[in-house]
C-alpha cells in the first residue's frame, strides 16, 4: 500500500513541476505536433512540453499546429511556421487556414486558393469561398457564388450548382439547393440520410 501511495505522490509532484511553466502565460492551448500555442499580453507564440519557446511571442494571431504547420499572423498578414520554429511561408495573405491533406486554403484580395507546405500555390486564387480538403475534395464557390467541389489538382469534380456546401465526412457532404439541405456522395448524387 505504501508503495502505491509513494508512486501516486511522485506522479502528482512530477505533473506539478511539468506544468509550472504554464503560469507565466495568459493562455496555454493543448499540444499539437509537440507544441502548444501560448498567449501573453496579446501576443502569441508556441512552446514545447518543457516550456521552451520554439516560436516567440510575436504573433498577433496564431492557429494550432496541424500537419506540422501553423498559420500565424504578424504585420497584419498571415503566413505559416513549421514545428521546428521556422517561418516557412512569408506573411502575405489576408486569411489562412490550417493544413488538411497536405494543402492549406489562403486568401488575398477577396479570392481564395490553396498552397502546399513549401508555400507554392497549387490551386490559383480564384474562388470566393473555400473549405479545407476532406476525403480528397474541397467545397469551393465561384464568382457567381455557386458551390461545387474540386480535387487537389483544382479540377472540378462536382459541378458548381449549390447555394452552399460543407466538407465531406464519411463519404457524404451536406449541400444546399434552393434553401433545402440534402446529402450527396463523392459523385454528386443525392443520398438519403441514415
Amino acid at each position: 500500500m505504501k508503495k502505491y501511495l509513494l508512486l501516486a505522490a511522485i506522479c502528482v509532484v512530477n505533473t506539478g513541476f511539468a506544468q509550472s511553466w504554464t503560469k507565466q502565460y495568459n493562455y496555454v492551448d493543448e499540444f499539437k505536433c509537440g507544441l502548444a500555442r501560448v498567449d501573453k499580453d496579446g501576443k502569441h507564440g508556441f512552446a514545447d512540453k518543457n516550456g521552451k519557446l520554439v516560436l516567440p511571442l510575436k504573433y498577433d494571431e496564431a492557429m494550432p499546429f496541424q500537419e506540422g504547420m501553423a498559420a500565424v499572423k504578424w504585420n497584419g498578414k498571415w503566413g505559416y511556421a513549421d514545428s521546428t520554429g521556422k517561418e516557412v511561408v512569408a506573411a502575405q495573405y489576408d486569411e489562412a487556414f490550417s493544413f488538411c491533406e497536405g494543402v492549406a486554403a489562403i486568401s488575398k484580395d477577396g479570392l481564395y486558393g490553396f498552397i502546399d507546405k513549401t508555400g507554392a500555390i497549387v490551386i490559383p486564387l480564384q474562388y470566393t469561398g473555400v473549405s479545407g480538403f476532406s476525403e480528397g475534395l474541397a467545397a469551393v464557390s465561384n464568382k457567381k457564388n455557386r458551390y461545387g467541389f474540386i480535387d487537389k489538382k483544382g479540377q472540378e469534380v462536382i459541378a458548381f450548382k449549390f447555394n452552399y456546401a460543407k466538407s465531406f465526412t464519411d463519404g457524404i457532404a451536406k449541400v444546399m439547393v434552393n434553401e433545402k439541405w440534402m446529402n450527396i456522395d463523392a459523385t454528386g448524387k443525392t443520398v438519403k440520410e441514415e
